[in-house]
């Protein structure tokens, strides 16, 4: 059987760092985030008992190392709970093939978990499929949840994600300038705990999480632009004092902050925000994008997205293959 999903990556607002249990890709905290519908993963599976092994194409590489035997992990929980004994055929494409720290494998596990899923056959409730899909890359659980989700670390035991408000509830924008790096941000995860910051992180991360909730609740996008800023400097913080000393950021981050800042001080509401990687999202009003895109734009960077908020990921019969 046959089937394709759609996801969206996703910005982190309040991001995790870091992984309690590596193994089954399980946070220190909570997270939340915001899904991008501009961006988007799609991803066609194909359940064949004829293919003595996976044939698996991403962005037309086949992938190697760690990433394959990540999708082997997934596809695998999966293969074993249909009791299936054949082999998958595999495309999956994203929108955008630039940049670092765009949260693309938050959206291609998800949409990889939810196709396989639908070829086997399997009905799952939400949560389950979070928690298959949290095997491959964490932050796809909010990828799969959309719009604005919460990532649960404990949860009554269990660590998956759900939504915390529709695509449409909040005014809220999103202006983004890819930036391209060689830097392998799964390495920062690893580190965390080599920072003397985490356990200040750990204090705090709470408190700046139910106020993340309360501004999503309200629609309150000034507040969700200020606390994803302070959240940013948090997160690059450690990654910057780990025993590594990782700068995620390029030039052309700092260079974007900065006319954030100008912009702010102008009058303009925009705020900053960086995942793991130099890739920068302007956070504003939609009314605003169109400014603060055309600011960007005048910096000389010809390739800035602007988007709103995303789906749930979400299956298609436009197949790949």
């Amino acid at each position: 059987m046959k089937a394709t999903a759609i996801a969206h990556p996703i910005q982190g607002l309040i991001k995790y760092h870091g992984l309690k249990i590596p193994r089954q890709r399980i946070p220190y905290h909570d997270s939340i985030s915001v899904c991008i519908e501009a961006l988007k993963t799609t991803t066609t599976v194909e359940a064949l008992n004829v293919l003595e092994k996976n044939e698996i194409l991403i962005n037309e590489k086949e992938p190697v190392g760690s990433e394959k035997q990540r999708i082997e992990t997934v596809l695998n929980e999966l293969k074993k709970t249909a009791k299936f004994h054949g082999s998958f055929k595999i495309t999956s494409e994203n929108n955008l093939r630039r940049g670092k720290g765009l949260g693309f494998s938050a959206s291609g596990f998800a949409a990889l978990g939810l196709a396989a899923c639908e070829a086997l056959g399997l009905k799952f409730d939400t949560i389950r499929l979070s928690e298959i899909v949290r095997l491959g890359a964490g932050s796809a659980t909010r990828s799969l949840a959309g719009s604005f989700a919460v990532w649960y670390a404990d949860s009554g035991g269990r660590s998956y994600a759900e939504q915390l408000r529709a695509p449409g509830d909040v005014d809220f924008s999103m202006v983004i300038v890819p930036i391209q790096s060689s830097i392998k941000t799964d390495e920062a995860h690893v580190e965390v705990l080599s920072s003397p910051l985490f356990k200040a992180r750990l204090k705090n991360i709470d408190a700046l999480l139910e106020k993340m909730k309360t501004a999503v609740k309200r629609g309150d996008t000034a507040t969700i632009g200020k606390l994803a800023e302070e959240d940013t400097l948090s997160l690059h913080a450690i990654t910057m004092t780990g025993k590594s000393h990782m700068i995620l950021w390029e030039p052309d981050t700092v260079r974007i902050v900065k006319e954030v800042i100008r912009m702010r001080e102008e009058g303009v509401p925009a705020w900053y925000s960086m995942d793991t990687g130099p890739s920068v999202f302007v956070n504003t009003y939609r009314k605003d994008s169109g400014n603060v895109a055309l600011r960007l734009r005048r910096l000389g960077y010809e390739n800035v997205i602007v988007s709103g908020t995303g789906e749930q990921a979400t299956t298609t019969e436009n197949h790949l293959f």
